[in-house]
């Protein structure tokens, strides 16, 4: 996704003279933004919200927005500084960006984004990556609500975007190890959904199981509000993998259409393997469908074409499906809202994937073996090698940042009673559905 000039990456931001704001450009990543926004703080809480027991539904969304709020700020405070700076030592380069952009310090309105093409504002880049921060941790909850600490959750949120989401993407898009070896991640396959998904597992083994899990039915309070939300977050993965192409341009078009048939093949893949398997397509598994095939396109989206994009949407469905319905219950996991399952599953096969299927067009290409000598093979090696650095950065940070959290805030958990009266009233004294 992150196609940058090191050069730039190793100078201040600047404008050059030939490089002059454009206003097509400037519109349409200030929309792709405000599309990705809505993601979060409504898409996926309507998504998870809907999936969740009606006493947890209001808890669940709190959860969702408060986890958006919070990582923009620190994204602002810090984040960007960690994901998008430059580190004094070479070797704190490799991993991570310095601290000279704390604040957005150094960075002015009249700058431009320090990315190909490079003709809108830099505060508009930095907005639109801070959506992307909050979204990826926002999937995590999904992995251990009804359950975890609201406060807990809270410190874990804004520690958890410092340590482990930016330095992965410095990482991958920043300059970083990965993306000097090569790797394409368009929108987000690594640093997005393996590494939200793969949070929300180590979290739900952190915090345990749900009080009765799994022989209490916990039946999803509507899966109308899923499906709603399934439908905003579609709407919204125009702006999240379009946007990244940087501009108006025909790039955005082709993550467009890759976008749309791999979202529309997923769901159809998921309904008739419900079909097949338990002889009821669902309306929630038709949601889920449509959110595997998203996942799977996202690092790929502006590398394939219609081909490459149906294989990917197909097979996500298949890999996310044998998570949520077989790989969940032979481990027994505590994956609530199957965060897991789809958003890792599903993002791991797409990045592994894009090396599989990534056109040999350097138009498109911004790096790799692929671009550089032609060579397919090199490329999925990157593309697995980037898999397992990012799975263990997120494995071993997680763990860290679970526990500091727990420790600033006393538990991991919500206490048995408090679980068995629902979190909307124990813990913010609402409802959600006052039926």
């Amino acid at each position: 996704m992150k196609r940058f000039l090191l050069a730039l990456l190793a100078l201040p931001t600047m404008v050059f003279a030939e490089d002059t704001l454009n206003s097509g450009d400037t519109a349409w990543m200030m929309v792709s933004t405000a599309f990705v926004l809505l993601m979060t703080p409504a898409g996926l809480a309507l998504f998870y919200g809907g999936m969740t027991r009606s006493k947890n539904v209001l808890n669940t969304y709190a959860m969702v927005f408060m986890a958006f709020v919070i990582a923009f700020v620190v994204w602002i405070v810090a984040g960007y500084s960690i994901a998008f700076g430059t580190a004094e030592s070479a070797t704190v380069q490799t991993v991570m960006g310095g601290f000279g952009n704390v604040f957005l310090n150094g960075i002015t309105w009249k700058d431009l984004a320090p990315t190909v093409p490079g003709h809108y504002p830099a505060y508009v880049f930095v907005v639109f990556q801070g959506t992307f921060a909050a979204i990826t941790v926002a999937i995590a909850s999904g992995s251990v609500i009804e359950r975890i600490k609201f406060s807990t959750w809270l410190v874990f949120v804004a520690v958890w975007v410092l340590v482990v989401y930016a330095p992965i993407v410095h990482m991958v898009w920043g300059g970083g190890y990965l993306f000097d070896a090569g790797a394409l991640d368009f929108a987000g396959g690594t640093v997005v959904h393996m590494n939200g998904g793969l949070a929300g597992l180590v979290l739900a083994i952190l915090v345990g199981k749900r009080a009765g899990y799994p022989k209490t039915a916990m039946k999803p309070a509507s899966v109308i509000l899923t499906a709603l939300g399934a439908a905003l977050l579609w709407f919204g993965w125009y702006g999240f993998n379009g946007g990244s192409a940087f501009g108006a341009n025909a790039i955005a078009g082709l993550a467009y259409l890759t976008t749309t048939i791999a979202a529309s093949i997923a769901t159809i893949t998921w309904v008739l393997l419900e079909w097949f398997v338990y002889k009821k397509p669902t309306l929630l598994g038709a949601a889920t469908g449509a959110i595997a095939g998203l996942v799977a396109i996202t690092p790929a989206a502006g590398f394939v074409d219609v081909s490459g994009a149906f294989a990917i949407g197909i097979i996500g469905a298949v890999f996310a499906f044998y998570g949520v319905t077989m790989l969940k219950k032979k481990f027994g996991h505590d994956d609530s809202l199957d965060a897991f399952g789809v958003h890792f599953l599903a993002g791991l096969w797409g990045a592994l994937a894009t090396g599989f299927f990534a056109l040999k067009d350097n138009a498109l290409l911004w790096d790799g073996p692929l671009k550089e000598s032609g060579d397919r093979m090199g490329q999925i090696l990157v593309q697995l090698e980037s898999i397992v650095v990012v799975g263990l950065f997120t494995l071993i940070g997680t763990v860290i940042v679970y526990y500091i959290a727990v420790a600033l805030t006393g538990g991991r958990r919500v206490e048995d009673d408090e679980e068995q009266m629902g979190l909307d009233e124990s813990i913010h004294g609402e409802r959600g559905f006052n039926l």
